[in-house]
């Protein structure tokens, strides 16, 4: 996948605006953008099925409240959020276009998502091109640092070239020096095993074997028995829910997590109690908060559905950052909220809640929103300066965070 996208010849009948009017207007962040419909909308392409649909919930629920805790404290530019949701799957098959086209013709401003960084890069022309923003709470893929997106894209989730690294060197320290790297074939899975082989090396390890796997295969046996035969003393497994397929054939194969230490992602860091293997032993890393908000994690979990919390705090402030900007710009067109996104995130007055962040606007500040995901500084190219991981260990098939990393995400180029 090239960091660089094709075109949209906008062509989908949404217009180049996003549905908004074509009228431009100077606003408040000083630039003419096309004006607003006045109506702050947002629209969630999150995981409903699929792969990652363990996910959705949180995300899902994350959003919900963001959006309830706006209108509570009187809604963006004097009117209520509106919340269309959509289902992102997890591009096999590939769905996520057409409910684009559905949330396009409902004149959204933002959209939250998606949650797998190979389907946003999959729709993330369509939705920039119209002039909407994209802002995923789950993306990690390096390359969107990169990416052509007219300025339009953004994340409330760290670039895998951070995870990459701390999982790297938890791996090391644990001792392990002959490393063996397995992971999906797509845009996230790659650069996510690239990013470990190459600090693995960095830090003196050797690794045994790199192998890269079709998202979509039905057996893994092939690649299985390649890795067995290295011997590799720790195993980096780089998946989605496959992970339920792969994990039997590494027992079979005596290289199991009883057999040698075995490190989970965020793809795959999720509760297996429905699984008759044993993960005891397993570690993970997932991005969270470094002091996650007891009081927010309850409200997550009024949803019944909501057992994992992952990406939940991270979709709640994508939502609160996009109506902070929309407050800041006077104006909810995707592009002028676009334009101040950033700028709310970083070196201002800061402020941790909607209400008093909104206030603040209204008052002439400048702000610095730090939010439930932690602080949400953002690089001109709309992802996180830096990040914090939590360090999971399996205790039978569900885990607990034993451990929180920190750092500033590298420069990529």
């Amino acid at each position: 996948m090239t960091a660089c996208g094709a075109e949209d010849d906008s062509s989908d009948g949404s217009g180049s605006e996003g549905g908004s009017s074509s009228e431009e207007s100077s606003d408040a962040s000083g630039g003419d953008f096309p004006e607003g419909d006045g109506v702050f909308t947002v629209g969630s392409l999150l995981p409903q099925t699929g792969d990652l649909a363990f996910l959705g919930p949180p995300e899902f629920q994350g959003v919900d409240l963001a959006i309830e805790d706006i209108n509570a404290a009187g809604g963006v530019l004097g009117q209520d959020v509106v919340g269309i949701k959509a289902d992102s799957g997890d591009g096999t098959p590939d769905i996520a276009g057409a409910e684009v086209d559905n949330l396009l013709a409902e004149d959204v401003d933002t959209i939250i998502g998606a949650a797998a960084s190979g389907v946003s890069v999959s729709v993330i022309d369509k939705i920039t091109g119209a002039g909407v923003v994209q802002f995923s709470p789950a993306n990690t893929a390096a390359g969107f640092d990169t990416y052509d997106d007219g300025g339009l894209y953004f994340r409330t989730a760290p670039s895998d070239v951070l995870q990459g690294e701390i999982l790297a060197n938890l791996v090391v320290e644990d001792g392990a020096s002959n490393v063996a790297i397995m992971g999906r074939q797509d845009f996230y899975g790659e650069g996510l095993a690239e990013r470990v082989q190459e600090v693995v090396e960095e830090k003196g390890a050797s690794v045994a074997d790199f192998v890269l796997y079709a998202a979509d295969a039905q057996n893994f046996t092939a690649e299985v028995n390649q890795i067995a035969a290295t011997e590799p003393d720790a195993l980096v497994l780089v998946a989605f829910n496959e992970t339920t397929k792969i994990i039997p054939q590494l027992i079979s194969k005596g290289i199991g997590p009883q057999d040698i230490p075995i490190y989970f992602v965020d793809g795959n860091l999720a509760d297996y109690s429905a699984e008759n293997f044993d993960l005891t032993g397993v570690k993970g890393t997932a991005p969270g908060a470094a002091e996650p908000d007891p009081d927010f994690e309850d409200r997550l979990r009024e949803n019944p559905d909501v057992d994992d919390l992952t990406y939940g705090a991270e979709s709640y402030d994508a939502v609160v950052i996009s109506a902070l900007a929309a407050i800041a710009a006077g104006n909810d067109s995707g592009e002028a909220i676009a334009s101040e996104i950033v700028n709310v995130t970083r070196e201002g007055t800061e402020c941790t809640e909607f209400e008093e962040c909104a206030q603040l606007l209204e008052d002439g500040e400048d702000i610095d929103y730090n939010g439930k995901s932690g602080p949400t500084d953002m690089t001109d190219s709309g992802s996180l300066v830096s990040g914090t991981y939590g360090i999971n260990e399996y205790d039978g098939n569900t885990y607990e965070r034993i451990d929180t990393v920190s750092g500033v995400v590298p420069e990529t180029s």
